[in-house]
């Protein structure tokens, strides 16, 4: 079991990063902090030891995503949240920016999670495979579909960028 210093710590690291995966996933504030109080009991209550920040941060992101995917597979989950609730919590403050967050959300979940993991948190294919357990050249299929798909969504001029 972590100590409450560590614990705090890496609240405070990785919190925000955790919450908006989350809110990516579940697009509902609710189960946003009920997926967010799960993973970190997950980690408090993990005997991993952790060899690097980047470490903890990656075991923290694959923990999110399935403790997201179990959620969104649970029998028991009946209630829906709209694409507009995600967006008034999550969105950035500009129309573009929103705009380009309601079409990444509305993005198939294979498309939208290395988005997000590529666009909004830095991570590289090959790091972006390791988390999902996919190959590196999957990664980058699923990336250049995901850009034809935001493309034609808002309208893009079609060159990929």
């Amino acid at each position: 079991m972590r100590s409450e210093e560590e614990t705090r710590a890496a609240l405070d690291r990785h919190g925000d990063m955790v919450r908006r995966l989350c809110l990516v996933h579940l697009k509902n504030q609710a189960d946003t902090e009920d997926v967010f109080q799960t993973v970190f009991l997950r980690y408090v209550l993990s005997p991993q030891v952790f060899t690097s920040e980047e470490h903890e941060k990656a075991w923290l992101i694959r923990v999110t995503v399935n403790a997201c995917r179990d959620l969104l597979r649970s029998w028991a989950r009946s209630r829906r949240a709209s694409l507009e609730e995600a967006l008034d919590l999550a969105a950035p403050p500009d129309q573009e920016s929103r705009e380009v967050l309601a079409a990444v959300l509305s993005l198939p979940e294979k498309y939208r999670d290395p988005v997000y993991l590529h666009y909004y948190e830095g991570y590289t294919a090959k790091e972006i495979g390791r988390l999902l357990g996919k190959g590196e050249n999957t990664i980058y299929t699923r990336l250049a579909r995901a850009r034809e798909l935001l493309g034609k969504t808002l309208g893009g001029d079609g060159d990929g960028a």
